[in-house]
């Protein structure tokens, strides 16, 4: 089974979560919600997911997506995605999802949107 890796950089006040691998049960969720509770918990609030090397996504995978982006806004913050795959974007199309997150294929833009 692959795992979710994550790398973590920071772009000004962004702070921008590069992952590749699998986000599904198991491993993959949970190193997804550690690693954007652990910016959150420290004042962390504008949150880039970079999913260009996600190379599957499960229900618990989009489960932990919605959980995130719930948690980063009632804390004040925003998360946007970046770099969608046509699978994942086809399954954020399918489950209406598209409209909830913001998503961006240009990381430059994506970084002006949270000004």
């Amino acid at each position: 089974m692959a795992e979710l890796d994550v790398k973590e950089r920071q772009a000004g006040d962004v702070t921008i979560l590069d992952l590749s691998g699998e986000v599904r049960i198991g491993e993959g969720s949970v190193s997804l919600r550690d690693s954007i509770r652990k910016l959150a918990d420290g004042g962390k609030k504008n949150i880039l997911l970079n999913l260009g090397g996600v190379k599957y996504i499960d229900s618990t995978g989009i489960g932990e997506l919605i959980a995130n982006y719930t948690t980063v806004s009632r804390q004040g913050g925003q998360l946007k995605l970046l770099n969608l795959t046509d699978r994942v974007q086809n399954l954020l199309v399918i489950t209406k999802l598209l409209t909830v997150f913001d998503s961006y294929d240009n990381e430059a833009e994506a970084l002006k949107s949270f000004q």
